[in-house]
């Protein structure tokens, strides 16, 4: 399936491209993570440029892949990673801005196996950084490792942060240079799902593990089309004022009234 792309001027201005009819901007889909949860599935990423992502984009199916919506608004300058489902209700998707830099991370949270989503920002006020990582433990409890990336007090590039609201509000915990290597339990047997680029055109195959062999559940295009601003339609020219001569133009003459 191919995505459908569309990049308004006032979006397009926004993030300062110029993406005309004659230098337009090719759009391709990236998809970062697949999960599922009974008969439905989840695919996370974002649609970008060859220098600016675009949008962030939620994909979803409950009928096991057959056919495919879009669960969530796509947001400007956003991309989204990684997916948790803890049951069959309570889900959660990280994700931030990322142009110039990823700031303003944020969790997108489920409470009705993935119908609707809402957008909980990590922080209160506007900072620099990205989501590495997060586990939650129950519908309540999780913990969330920020990478600050740059901004960062000298030591203290790596942020742990602790919720106890489902990931609603977050509390720092520990703040250290270097990440500790592991953070959470494995994730015991093989993946069940992944996502492989292959063909030309390129394209994401949405494969399940099924008894050690892989199969293909869905395809998506990676070309998504051009972004490009029509150029403004030049107004007719007024057609010319009627030259009259400076006399003026003759009257009619009026009417003679009958007589009786």
């Amino acid at each position: 399936m191919r995505v459908p792309l569309n990049c308004p001027a006032e979006d397009l201005e926004a993030l300062g491209l110029a993406c005309t009819e004659e230098a337009p901007c090719a759009a391709f889909l990236e998809l970062t993570s697949a999960e599922g949860v009974g008969s439905r599935l989840f695919l996370a990423g974002n649609i970008h440029t060859g220098a600016v992502t675009l949008y962030s984009i939620l994909l979803a199916s409950s009928d096991a892949g057959k056919t495919w919506t879009e669960a969530h608004a796509r947001i400007l300058n956003g991309s989204l990673d990684q997916i948790q489902f803890l049951d069959y209700l309570n889900g959660w998707i990280g994700g931030q801005l990322v142009q110039p830099m990823p700031h303003d991370p944020f969790l997108l949270k489920t409470i009705d196996g993935g119908t609707t989503w809402r957008r909980y920002p990590i922080f209160s006020e506007r900072r620099t950084g990205l989501i590495e990582s997060f586990r939650f433990t129950s519908p309540s409890q999780g913990t969330l490792w920020i990478d600050r990336v740059s901004g960062a007090e000298a030591g203290a590039r790596y942020e742990l942060y602790e919720s106890v609201t489902g990931g609603e509000s977050w509390m720092l915990r520990q703040a250290v240079p270097r990440r500790p290597a592991t953070t959470s339990a494995p994730v015991a047997g093989e993946p069940l799902w992944r996502l492989r680029v292959s063909g030309s055109p390129q394209v994401y195959l949405l494969e399940k593990n099924e008894s050690g062999s892989w199969r293909t559940i869905a395809s998506f295009l990676i070309p998504l089309g051009q972004c490009k601003v029509p150029a403004p339609a030049l107004r007719p020219e007024p057609p010319p004022e009627p030259d009259f001569p400076e006399t003026g133009t003759p009257k009619p003459s009026p009417a003679k009234s009958r007589r009786r």
